[in-house]
């Protein structure tokens, strides 16, 4: 038992981990609305990875600017 239940808390590590490396990289290459979203952003996921990370994909994903919008 007690091997599944490692293999089940490593999956879920790596899983977070690579929510917020990807989180990290869609903000670096992303651009937003506001000039200042993007340090905002990645300052937030920085330095709070687990709450940071969760509300990027809740709330910053909506500040990004469309790919298709031509300003």
């Amino acid at each position: 038992m007690v091997p599944f239940a490692n293999m089940m808390i490593l999956s879920m590590i790596m899983g977070c981990l690579a929510l917020w490396v990807y989180a990290i990289i869609d903000i670096v290459q992303g651009s937003f609305k506001k000039e200042g979203d993007k340090i905002v952003w990645l300052v937030l996921v920085l330095l709070v990875p687990v709450l940071g990370t969760v509300l990027y994909y809740l709330i910053g994903q909506k500040q990004k600017t469309d790919s298709n919008d031509i300003v």
